[in-house]
């Protein structure tokens, strides 16, 4: 078994699809498929379903797959850690949760490309726990978020502590008026929207209705038109108050903080990019 069959297996179990997977590659579709087939014969075991809509894993197929993860995302560590020239290089693929994006992520990411211009910046956004996984299965160098559950693998660092405030319709004149309306969150997973849950329930509010957003500007723009109220970072509130679109109010000190961590693999090599980004946030 070879690296490159591992990488070619890799794409097409990403895309589902051969067609796509050769046009990704670069390769005509007949040497992406011959090499599928020629993988499957020397394992002994079918890798993929064929159907009309693709090719979906066999149960073979989704553990190849978590291992063919981990080889290759080690074989590009040591590409990487071995190649050190001394300036910060290459990729550096990030991944964050909508709001630290939006809040901490834009100066910290020019000052970072300004400082190293050199480093490729990928920026994904996902939910924490979808982003935790996809750094474990070396999709991402490195995350930002609010992960609830710790990992043998992963190693965590404090970097942000957010205040958190409820917003509202600029009409609403306290908490306890605020939290009879409706909710505006994002999917199931976001931690805001159960830090906001928990708030109301606390409260002894009752269920009084959810509407998922997908962006922070439909969530804010939905307060602002009188749908309900969210929570959210008190430095993201600041300005649509000072504009008079929302209102702020505080919560309770015991609820009123949320910690944004960083995350990577622990048994990672980190790369020149990796080690400028944790220098920069000083946590290297």
């Amino acid at each position: 078994m070879e690296s490159a069959d591992l990488r070619i297996f890799q794409i097409v179990a990403r895309e589902g699809s051969i067609t796509k997977a050769a046009a990704r590659l670069g390769y005509v579709q007949s040497n992406v498929t011959a090499r599928i087939r020629q993988l499957e014969a020397e394992l002994g075991t079918g890798l993929f379903y064929r159907h009309n809509r693709g090719m979906t894993l066999t149960s073979s197929g989704k553990m190849l797959l978590d291992y063919a993860d981990k080889i290759l995302g080690l074989l590009d560590e040591a590409a990487a850690a071995l190649s050190f020239s001394g300036e910060p290089t290459g990729p550096l693929l990030i991944g964050s949760t909508q709001t630290t994006a939006a809040v901490r992520l834009p100066k910290l990411l020019s000052k970072y490309y300004e400082m190293y211009p050199k480093v490729e910046l990928t920026l994904t956004t996902d939910l924490s726990d979808r982003l935790a996984e996809k750094v474990l299965q070396y999709e991402l160098d490195v995350a930002f978020g609010h992960f609830r559950f710790s990992h043998d693998e992963l190693a965590t660092i404090p970097v942000y502590d957010e205040e958190v405030v409820v917003i509202s319709p600029p009409g609403i004149d306290n908490l306890d008026e605020a939290l009879a309306k409706p909710s505006l969150v994002y999917s199931r997973g976001c931690s805001y929207r159960e830090m906001l849950e928990n708030l109301q329930h606390a409260q002894g509010r009752t269920y009084l209705g959810t509407m998922e957003f997908g962006t922070l500007e439909a969530i804010l723009g939905g307060v602002s038109a009188g749908l309900g109220i969210s929570l959210v970072p008190r430095s993201i509130a600041e300005k649509p108050e000072q504009d008079g679109t929302v209102r702020i109010h505080q919560v309770p000190e015991a609820m009123r903080h949320m910690k944004t961590e960083l995350i990577y693999r622990k048994n990672a090599h980190p790369t020149s990019a990796l080690r400028a980004l944790m220098e920069l946030l000083g946590v290297a």
